[in-house]
């Protein structure tokens, strides 16, 4: 008795959205939260007080302004897409041929012959015409739907729980260690956020580690300099 065992393909595009604003919001909730922190802390004068409470608003105000930028960002793409849509229908309704025509031109550049192409373009648009010119003309789907409120509620949260990552280091070290725990600790975040993330896309995942190490340390080098520099508190 021969088993037949089902193809299951597995893709990635059905997570693209949701994927590029939790990596976001996640690489900037720990990288923004521990420089602010690293910052703070390498002022000589800073209290540990200080530097809790400039982590704790750094990370209030970064996960609203992920949200609202990203809200804004998506809701302008969804608001483009609609339109496209809307005009398409209205093509439809005028011109139902020269849409049929344009959709078969659409195959046929795609490979197949005119008349299988026009009777594909038929049965396409009779079960769904503002589908199919969604999907083949326009390249829109619901897999690629633009969700504005998705995406800012998983910026939100992905920020703010990358971000509790060194505050949880502010908490448990010692205030004289404080600015290399948080490095240390937030480099080793960011490491692994950074495998995960190359993993789940498909990526070489040392590129995307080395990638997010350079720029992680870059940042909380900087912000140490910066507060040490200046010497101020929050």
């Amino acid at each position: 008795m021969i088993m037949r065992t089902r193809h299951r393909e597995r893709h990635r595009l059905s997570r693209i959205g949701w994927l590029r604003a939790a990596v976001l919001g996640a690489n900037d909730g720990i990288l923004s939260t521990a420089s602010l922190v690293v910052g703070v802390a390498s002022a000589p004068q800073a209290r540990p007080s200080d530097i809790l409470i400039a982590g704790v608003a750094g990370l209030v105000a970064g996960a609203m302004s992920m949200a609202a930028g990203e809200y804004v960002s998506v809701s302008s793409q969804a608001d483009s897409e609609s339109a496209e849509l809307a005009l398409e229908s209205c093509e439809l309704r005028e011109d139902p041929k020269g849409e049929h025509k344009e959709l078969a031109e659409i195959y046929v550049q795609r490979g197949l012959d005119r008349a299988l192409a026009e009777q594909v373009a038929t049965q396409l648009m009779s079960h769904n015409a503002l589908e199919a010119h969604a999907r083949d003309e326009l390249g829109l789907s619901d897999t690629t739907a633009a969700r504005p409120l998705q995406a800012a509620i998983a910026s939100a949260v992905s920020f703010a729980s990358g971000a509790l990552l060194p505050l949880l280091a502010v908490v448990f070290s010692a205030r004289n260690l404080t600015a290399p725990v948080t490095v240390i600790v937030s480099l080793l975040g960011l490491a692994i956020l950074g495998g995960l993330s190359a993993a789940m896309a498909g990526s070489p995942v040392v590129r995307g580690v080395v990638r997010v190490l350079f720029w992680g340390a870059a940042a909380m080098a900087l912000s140490a300099a910066v507060g040490r520099m200046f010497g101020v508190a929050a």
